[in-house]
């Protein structure tokens, strides 16, 4: 099969024919119509993830459909049209007992410790704990847009955000998981304000319901923020991974406000100041969020039937497979393209 695959982090990657995945005895072999790209798979790329192991295949937003299953398989027949988590888990340890499985101990996530969906077919372990059935009028592209950002800050802003109408919430970086955050708190009733250092980003956001932007590059965002919010924001999300996000996350809160770190923190950021000062003093949750456990994609797709999410709309582009590794590149530079970019592996 084709797939996109690099033998060395940071040097471009090509397009392989690799051989075909085996299928699990407990997983199932996909067809990927649609993947998308992510910012993360460029930080794999850049070798930013210890669990990647060269030669490696990216991706891990998906959808498709079931080529084949394992014998052990109960739930699953091929030919059904399929999502998946981009944490992946094994259902029989602790936190998934406890029905956590976003923090599964023995977690895998396809296009990081596996070979993932930048290719024409992918294996999943453990499918009947994995697997999400796509309803039938839900077409792939936006599927694969629902991917580790849309359900990420689905859980981010109603799981761990708590995020109630009337509500002032703050996102801090406006790309694809900000955006995605800004459009389920507007939809959740929250007022929203989008923060970030580019006008096409503040606009993007401003299109999907934010009552208010502030310029992420100044020097007082969190003076910004509390001042357009009449004391704080209840709820705030640093979806972009920065030191300086994370602060100004932090610091404009509300008195007993919450902050929900999504974006991955790595490199010099990986261990950011904690103004815990303003923790005690304030009396501030701080928050993780990592991802979605697949048996709670069900409220987040009854969003999308009946049409209060439209993840849909946070696609800018759909390209061919021969495309990606270039796209995946082009990510070291600030993209001119708005919106999440789709790959569509299949033959044309």
């Amino acid at each position: 099969m084709r797939a996109v695959l690099y033998t060395e982090f940071g040097v471009t990657p090509s397009i392989a024919d690799v051989a075909e995945p085996t299928c699990p005895p407990d997983g199932a072999v996909i067809r990927v119509e649609a993947t998308g790209l992510c910012r993360s798979d460029w930080h794999g790329w850049r070798g930013n993830d210890p669990d990647i192991r060269l030669p490696h295949v990216p991706g891990h937003e998906f959808a498709g459909t079931i080529e084949a299953v394992g014998g052990e398989v109960r739930d699953w027949t091929p030919g059904e049209r399929v999502t998946v988590p981009f944490v992946c888990a094994c259902g029989v340890c602790e936190p998934c007992r406890a029905g956590q499985h976003q923090v599964c101990d023995a977690q895998f996530q396809p296009g990081f410790t596996h070979w993932g969906s930048f290719a024409e077919l992918v294996a999943i372990g453990r499918a009947d704990v994995n697997l999400v059935r796509l309803p039938d009028d839900l077409d792939f592209v936006t599927a694969a847009s629902l991917g580790c950002r849309f359900a990420t800050a689905y859980r981010a802003v109603v799981g761990q955000g708590r995020v109630a109408a009337g509500e002032w919430v703050a996102v801090h970086g406006c790309g694809g998981v900000g955006l995605s955050a800004v459009m389920v708190a507007v939809a959740a009733g929250a007022r929203v304000l989008g923060i970030d250092v580019s006008a096409a980003a503040r606009a993007a956001a401003s299109a999907l319901g934010a009552a208010a932007v502030v310029d992420g590059s100044a020097d007082d965002v969190a003076e910004r923020v509390v001042a357009a919010t009449n004391g704080g924001a209840h709820l705030s999300i640093d979806a972009l991974g920065s030191t300086a996000t994370w602060l100004n996350s932090i610091g404009c809160l509300r008195k007993r406000g919450r902050h929900v770190q999504v974006g991955l923190m790595v490199g010099n950021d990986a261990r950011p100041p904690i103004p815990m000062e303003s923790v005690i003093a304030r009396e501030l949750e701080i928050l993780g969020s990592h991802g979605m456990a697949a048996h709670d994609y069900g409220a987040m797709l009854g969003g999308v039937a009946d049409g209060t999410l439209k993840p849909g709309k946070l696609v800018g582009r759909t390209i061919r497979l021969d495309e990606a590794p270039a796209a995946l590149v082009s990510m070291s530079e600030p993209s001119s393209v708005a919106g999440m970019t789709v790959i569509l592996p299949q033959p044309a």
